[in-house]
């Protein structure tokens, strides 16, 4: 599902600022955009980030503005005049790029209370993601609501037209009983002989078995039943999975239903079924 959540904050005069994007996805995956100086709370931000989405492409993007003397690196003054005592022994040295020379191993180091300013950004990272998750998760909810409505009105068309098939079942062996009757009863008038109750029974029963579709009506019955439980679920777990696995269950007793009757109507009716059913499995995509 889509959504968008963003967060700043100041700390101890640095400015930062997190947002998170998320489209959607079958499955989880997470893009992080952070500048080299949050780089190291990669691992921590994306596990922090598994345990409240479960589904979508989610993409965060961070940043720090620190403009505070404190964030300014030590110059290690032996080890840079180290450097430019090496360099004046080369003849014909052109001039000395002193950017050059602060990016050298060991010119700059980094400020005394590193650890302390590190772990301060962790903190205040941590929490600016956990309230951007809140806004987008807000958003996605909101989308969710939809989402069940529109899945809802396919389910409803779905029970609608089962009712029918299930209704039209019956009438279709006693239809295929009258013309089998009509039909033998014409072909052997002439000759004068009479057809057997039994054996007329038995090519019904016969075609009753083959055409049999109870079965698959109480099962796609029984599917819609438990998709509208997960629809009414208030437990706070993942259900687009679920949801996906079910429509593929329904679709199947959808075609089973389709290939088994050869009734026009019934025929039509599967197909029905099977396009609503094709669209809550585009939507259960969605659904986290």
């Amino acid at each position: 599902m889509t959504g968008y959540g963003e967060a700043s904050t100041h700390v101890d005069g640095a400015h930062y600022f997190l947002e998170v994007r998320s489209l959607n996805n079958k499955y989880l995956k997470a893009v992080l955009r952070l500048p080299e100086e949050l780089q190291s709370l990669e691992a921590e931000l994306e596990t922090r980030l598994r345990e409240k989405i479960s589904r979508g492409t989610v993409t965060i993007n961070a940043s720090i503005s620190d403009q505070t003397e404190a964030a300014a690196h030590d110059i290690n003054r032996k080890a840079l005049n180290r450097y430019i005592d090496q360099l004046k022994e080369i003849q014909g040295l052109p001039s000395i790029d002193i950017s050059a020379l602060l990016a050298l191993p060991g010119v700059l180091q980094p400020p005394s209370d590193a650890e302390g300013r590190f772990e301060a950004t962790k903190a205040a990272m941590l929490q600016l993601l956990d309230k951007a998750i809140a806004q987008l998760q807000s958003m996605r909810e909101r989308e969710g609501k939809a989402l069940v409505a529109d899945l809802r009105t396919h389910h409803r068309f779905i029970a609608e037209r089962l009712v029918q098939v299930a209704e039209r079942a019956p009438e279709v062996i006693a239809e295929y009983e009258r013309r089998l009757r009509t039909r033998i009863e014409g072909l052997l008038k002439d000759v004068g002989v009479k057809i057997e109750t039994v054996d007329l029974v038995r090519e019904i029963a016969a075609y009753a078995e083959r055409t049999d579709i109870a079965e698959e009506i109480n099962r796609l019955r029984a599917h819609l039943d438990q998709f509208e439980e997960l629809l009414a679920s208030n437990e706070p777990r993942p259900l687009g999975r679920t949801l996906d696995f079910l429509a593929q269950e329904m679709l199947r007793e959808a075609n089973t239903i389709a290939s088994k009757s050869p009734d026009a109507t019934i025929s039509r009716h599967a197909v029905e079924i099977k396009g609503a059913i094709d669209r809550i499995k585009e939507q259960a995509q969605n659904v986290e």
